[in-house]
């Protein structure tokens, strides 16, 4: 398949990485971390000022319309420049909730990981002003549901959503529950895609012996191998995006636990420099642990997708 992006999603990927890079910048990654605010508030904003929060939302309710293809497009320089923004589940819940026909204004969270009442890792349910649940037989709208804190990664807040009321919106929790793992690995691509670039640029530069460190044939074959890891989760990802079945989201999903492995290979290449808070590898790793963890793990996928082929 052709996975090269169109005229919009290049236009729409190029907004992307622009008003990230202005206002994610490592100063403002820095001084949003010592502030303790559930997200980077500033770069929320641009992003909604840019349109980037509506792109799927329906036309009739103000929104662009667009779908998996597209969010993924925008998750990706999410995940590129580690940003903590709650744009993931927003645009899943509100490209769902354009499917079920129905308008929610202001922000959305998904919640995809339990049973019966009870749903986990949630993330931003305490900021959202509203839960989409993929329960087992439908699809809900939780209302006033109790939230019990959760500690993420990234710091970024969490809670497990224990619901009583719920209003049905729609019947097929399986799709959300994919569109949802799509979501993940379109982020998680961009933090493997931002990680590689930086350790590349540092493999360049660091010398030893009198040698860039690029220049030692045990180090081209780390990257070698960080870069396939990359290139497996994209392929993985942009099928699950273009309409793939179960098995392909699945896949996906395994291609992210990947990822983080490969994190570890960009922490060693880095040497001490890879566990050091002041420099920026720390971000993309925990991001990178957070995604992995929202999948249930490499093996539970690996099982997923045995019982599917």
């Amino acid at each position: 398949m052709d996975f090269s992006l169109d005229e919009t999603q290049e236009e729409l990927r190029k907004l992307a990485e622009g008003v990230l890079a202005k206002e994610s910048t490592t100063e403002r990654l820095e001084a949003h971390e010592r502030g303790g605010e559930p997200y980077l508030t500033k770069a929320w904003e641009a992003l909604g000022q840019a349109g980037l929060t509506d792109i799927c939302r329906a036309e009739e309710h103000g929104g662009a319309g667009l779908g998996a293809a597209e969010l993924a497009v925008v998750l990706r320089e999410v995940g590129a420049h580690a940003a903590p923004v709650p744009l993931m589940t927003h645009l899943v819940g509100t490209l769902a909730l354009a499917a079920y026909g129905r308008r929610a204004d202001g922000l959305v969270t998904v919640a995809t990981k339990g049973r019966g009442n009870r749903f986990h890792t949630v993330p931003y349910a305490a900021q959202a002003d509203h839960i989409l649940v993929a329960a087992d037989d439908a699809v809900y709208l939780a209302i006033n549901p109790e939230l019990i804190p959760e500690f993420t990664s990234t710091g970024e807040p969490a809670a497990t959503v224990v619901y009583g009321e719920a209003e049905k919106v729609g019947d097929d929790p399986a799709w959300l529950r994919r569109l949802a793992t799509v979501s993940i690995a379109a982020q998680a691509s961009g933090v493997l895609a931002g990680a590689l670039k930086l350790t590349t640029a540092y493999i360049k530069t660091r010398k030893q012996f009198g040698r860039a460190l690029a220049e030692f044939q045990a180090v081209t074959v780390q990257i070698a191998d960080v870069y396939i890891a990359s290139r497996a989760l994209d392929v993985a990802m942009w099928s699950a995006a273009w309409g793939g079945d179960e098995a392909d989201t699945a896949l996906a999903a395994f291609h992210v636990n990947e990822a983080f492995r490969a994190l570890y290979t960009c922490q060693h290449l880095h040497g001490g420099l890879g566990l050091d808070v002041t420099y920026p590898l720390h971000r993309y790793f925990a991001h990178a642990k957070h995604l992995a963890q929202l999948t249930g793990g490499a093996e539970a996928q690996l099982d997923r997708i045995g019982e599917l082929v």
